[in-house]
């Protein structure tokens, strides 16, 4: 029995040096007149628990593989000039870092769409404070699990005149599960973040700005977080498709213009929940198509051409307690037959009364006018607004509605704009 202590004492020390090796590692220093000179050479040498720190300057480099565990260092803001000759770097094994790297000049390229880095079917790779440059695409992660994507700068080329085939997406997931992407600046790509069949993911804390297409597109990508980013001047806004069990919270969406351009554009989507975030200036807030279950509250619709377009075929949607202030159109439908509920909404067009001083109107409002009816469905009649004729007729609606649906009202619209953070007396009233 002592002998058989003896060597599992002596194989759990064995273990647990060389897990400590593994650990700690050797640092391993590229720069000009260093031991290693290039970072292909020190990656290649390096070994498993490994960091290779590359000290200031600029390198000429691209085709870096790392096979093994390691950390890759930025002292001193290096350049990693990729010469647009191909990827610069592509992670094939698991547990690897890189961190504060400065990665610039990828050609575009259509059959192998290349990034300053790529990650290949791993996990646990972190992806830390780097400035990503003139790409085609900046960070893609293919078939990884668990990967971090925090506090980069993606920046990509001016959009204007380019069309999507010349651009490749910022920060690219596919096929990926448990990824934070946070605290990344992304902008003039394609999109700025894409995610398809990404589940269980948290994207957090982004600014994602003048991409030609969306700021963040996600396709079927089901049970994920998107929280208090904001999405600015992008081409189209937000795209959301083909998904469920999403959370979309305080996030800000805003000068989002265009013919074809959207705060947050919902096709497909089900069970999900869209709270607290700000819509401005877009040219529309919210456009819901084949939508249902989703619960739309205390957001703010402010200064958008259509804050809501619900078209017909959404259904068992909830919108309360949310404030409606300065738009051109409130709600906007395509059809008659509506089966959403409006609840509790404060709108800056409604003119009831409040005889009861309860805060809440004592009339309903009806959110849906008809001239907004007639634009969806004549689009070019847009050039009528703010006309007379356009005043009369939606008065007139109101008296003798048969147009709009009936379905389609807020039977207890709140009298003053809603203080989410001061208000403290709003869950005693709208009970």
């Amino acid at each position: 029995m002592t002998n058989l202590s003896n060597y599992i004492y002596t194989l759990c020390t064995l273990v647990l040096l060389l897990m400590a090796n593994v650990a700690v590692g050797s640092t391993l220093k590229v720069c000009k007149t260093c031991t290693y000179t290039s970072v292909k050479q020190a990656v290649k040498k390096a070994k498993p628990g490994d960091t290779v720190l590359i000290q200031g300057g600029v390198y000429r480099e691209h085709g870096i593989e790392i096979t093994k565990p390691l950390t890759v260092l930025g002292q001193n803001k290096p350049v990693i000039d990729g010469n647009y000759k191909g990827q610069i770097i592509t992670v094939l094994a698991d547990n690897v870092t890189i961190e504060g790297l400065t990665l610039k000049n990828i050609a575009t390229s259509y059959r192998h769409d290349d990034a300053a880095i790529r990650v290949v079917q791993r996990s646990n790779v972190r992806i830390l404070n780097n400035t990503i440059l003139n790409t085609y695409f900046g960070i893609y992660l293919q078939n990884s699990d668990n990967c971090v994507v925090k506090g980069n700068t993606v920046t990509g080329k001016d959009v204007t005149g380019l069309n999507e085939s010349a651009l490749g997406n910022a920060i690219h997931l596919w096929y990926c599960n448990n990824a934070d992407i946070s605290n990344n600046n992304v902008k003039g790509h394609r999109d700025g973040i894409y995610l398809e069949f990404v589940e269980d993911s948290e994207v957090k804390n982004n600014l994602s700005q003048h991409n030609l297409r969306y700021g963040l597109h996600f396709m079927f990508s089901d049970g994920n977080v998107y929280t208090h980013n904001t999405f600015r001047k992008n081409g189209a806004g937000v795209a959301v498709m083909y998904t469920r069990n999403i959370r979309m919270e305080h996030n800000t969406f805003e000068g989002n213009w265009g013919a074809a351009a959207y705060g947050l554009l919902l096709k497909e989507i089900t069970n999900s929940s869209i709270h607290n975030n700000t819509f401005r200036r877009n040219t529309t807030g919210i456009y819901m198509e084949s939508s249902s279950q989703l619960d739309v509250q205390r957001n703010q619709f402010d200064k958008n051409g259509w804050a809501i377009r619900l078209l017909s075929s959404c259904i068992q949607d909830t919108f309360r307690l949310n404030n409606f202030t300065g738009n051109s159109f409130d709600v906007s439908t395509n059809g008659t037959p509506t089966m959403n509920q409006f609840e509790n909404n404060y709108w800056d067009k409604y003119n009831g009364y409040d005889l009861d001083k309860n805060r809440v109107g004592d009339v309903p409002y009806r959110p849906v006018s008809l001239y907004s009816m007639l634009v969806e469905k004549v689009p070019p009649s847009v050039m009528f607004m703010r006309s007379f004729m356009v005043d009369l007729m939606d008065n007139i609606e109101k008296v003798l509605p048969s147009f709009i649906p009936e379905s389609l009202i807020d039977e207890k619209p709140m009298m003053r704009k809603i203080d989410y953070d001061n208000d403290r007396k709003l869950a005693q009233v709208v009970r």
